[in-house]
């Protein structure tokens, strides 16, 4: 991990998975077409060569749900059932209460439109994560969506982990398959004999996942690019190296690639970072793939001011961005290209990650920029209407007609003319062909 002043600082070193994203998509599309064409034996075939797995079914049996459920401790059946009750409650306030605007002679509004059916992508092999399903699977509930299915990696012995089935219980998935990479990805874009084909992929995983779902989406609806994780934490003279290090190693646990970075406008603060997170890199189980992370993508920047910590953040945009600083709501007026804001000492990413309630799937790899985060929005869609009286159409006839003439869209104008002319001999509109008249 190294320390680096903000004129020294390569923004192509933030780049650099970009790249790599592209030189995966290459590697897959061998994997992508063999699950188009052959189905279910792809599956098999490519979790023997990949997970090294025989399969003797894909989706995982109800009975197995049932037993991976009974066999969780109590006390994790309770920690999964506050993040539940905290991500439905966050995400049942983005429905928009007031669809629909009443105004003289005119209603206009939207109605909400749930998708029919989406795919969510859990990740799998290093860990595994119950929180991915509550976060995909919730707003997509909230949104009233029917059809949910997972896809998920199997363990060697080819068995999904018990509390990841209990958090699909807990939120009403009962369609799990034991199938993960760029071959989940492709099964739900186009279906298998097992596998649904689905309107939707949601979900963080590797660079392989990542890069399927760009090679799919021209067929089937995907959310992003969620992962590998990030994190930029901004600290000021005020801030706790040991809680910096601590978010700075929660991030890079995830991934051998993921980006961790820790921006201050103070020298000393930086060298007590440095190491303070080598000091505890010792303590983490996962010091292999921390230690990569380090290497590959950790910085800690000198910055002369905040002002400058903050070009540089937005120009990164990352997926977590912690604020330790003395005044964190100041520092978030500036923010303009993140996924998720976590303001102050103790607001610790880890619980964003798994219960306070906004969504832990979020934009990575520059995507922060013009993408926000997974919510309710993201599983349905917005049908707009119109109801247009008839003395609303006349005030509005001379305006949609010079429009239609400006355009050269006559048949435009005439179905406002014909409406009226029709329905009320007297008043006929005002004739125009949209050219300005001559003072």
């Amino acid at each position: 991990m190294k320390i680096v002043k903000a004129a020294e600082l390569n923004m192509k070193d933030f780049h650099q998975r970009r790249v790599k994203l592209e030189k995966t998509k290459e590697k897959i599309v061998e994997i992508v077409e063999l699950v188009k064409h052959k189905g279910d034996a792809a599956l098999i075939e490519l979790t023997a060569r990949f997970d090294k797995v025989e399969l003797k079914s894909i989706q995982v049996t109800q009975q197995e749900i049932d037993e991976a459920v009974a066999r969780v401790p109590q006390n994790v059946k309770e920690a999964l059932t506050t993040c539940v009750e905290n991500i439905r409650k966050f995400h049942r306030t983005q429905w928009n209460n007031e669809p629909e605007f009443r105004g003289e002679g005119m209603e206009l509004g939207r109605v909400f439109v749930p998708l029919d059916s989406v795919g969510v992508y859990v990740p799998g092999g290093k860990a595994n994560y119950p929180s991915t399903v509550m976060m995909a699977s919730i707003p997509a509930k909230s949104a009233g969506v029917k059809t949910i299915i997972v896809c998920t990696p199997p363990d060697k012995d080819g068995k999904v982990s018990d509390v990841v089935l209990a958090a699909a219980h807990m939120c009403g998935i009962s369609h799990i398959f034991k199938v993960g990479g760029a071959q989940a990805i492709a099964a739900m874009a186009y279906g298998t004999q097992t596998v649904p084909k689905v309107q939707k992929i949601v979900g963080p995983g590797s660079m392989y996942v990542v890069a399927a779902k760009e090679l799919v989406r021209n067929d089937v609806g995907v959310d992003f690019m969620a992962g590998p994780s990030e994190i930029i934490v901004i600290a000021d003279d005020s801030a706790n190296p040991v809680f910096v290090a601590a978010d700075m190693l929660a991030q890079a646990e995830h991934d051998e690639e993921a980006l961790v970075v820790a921006i201050t406008d103070h020298e000393s603060l930086a060298k007590k970072i440095q190491e303070e997170v080598m000091r505890q890199l010792e303590e983490v189980p996962k010091k292999v793939i921390a230690s990569k992370s380090l290497e590959k993508y950790g910085h800690i920047v000198i910055v002369k001011d905040m002002d400058e910590a903050m070009h540089i953040t937005n120009e990164i945009a990352p997926e977590h961005l912690s604020l330790n600083v003395r005044s964190p709501r100041k520092l978030l007026e500036k923010v303009r290209n993140a996924g998720s804001v976590f303001l102050g000492d103790y607001s610790a990413v880890a619980a964003g990650d798994y219960c306070t309630g906004p969504n832990h799937i979020l934009p990575t790899g520059g995507s922060a920029r013009t993408i926000s985060g997974l919510s309710v929005d993201d599983f349905f869609k917005k049908i707009y209407y119109q109801n247009v009286s008839k003395e609303e159409l006349r005030k509005l006839s001379k305006t949609v007609i010079t429009m239609a003439h400006v355009e050269g869209l006559d048949a435009h104008a005439l179905s406002v003319e014909r409406r009226l002319e029709k329905s009320d001999k007297g008043h006929p509109p005002e004739k125009t062909d949209g050219k300005p008249k001559e003072k």
